[in-house]
């Protein structure tokens, strides 16, 4: 029994750490125009936020399909 809890534990520790590994271009991708909007490349906008935000969920999940994350 304590083998099969472990074979499970590590399974899901496996798997969320591939998330992780492929969500990270588009964890870049935010983070990038984050730093954009701090040097004043990109106007600082909430609205412009939340469109870039779609955009790049709408990627990930294109990009990834049932990989993709979820929130």
């Amino acid at each position: 029994m304590h083998d099969s809890l472990a074979l499970k534990n590590t399974t899901t520790d496996f798997k969320r750490t591939l998330s992780l590994v492929q969500g990270l271009p588009f964890d870049m991708a935010r983070e990038q125009y984050a730093k954009a909007v701090q040097m004043g490349l990109i106007q600082r906008s909430m609205l412009a936020w939340a469109k870039f935000e779609r955009q790049i969920d709408m990627l990930e999940k294109i990009t990834l399909g049932p990989w993709a994350r979820r929130v």
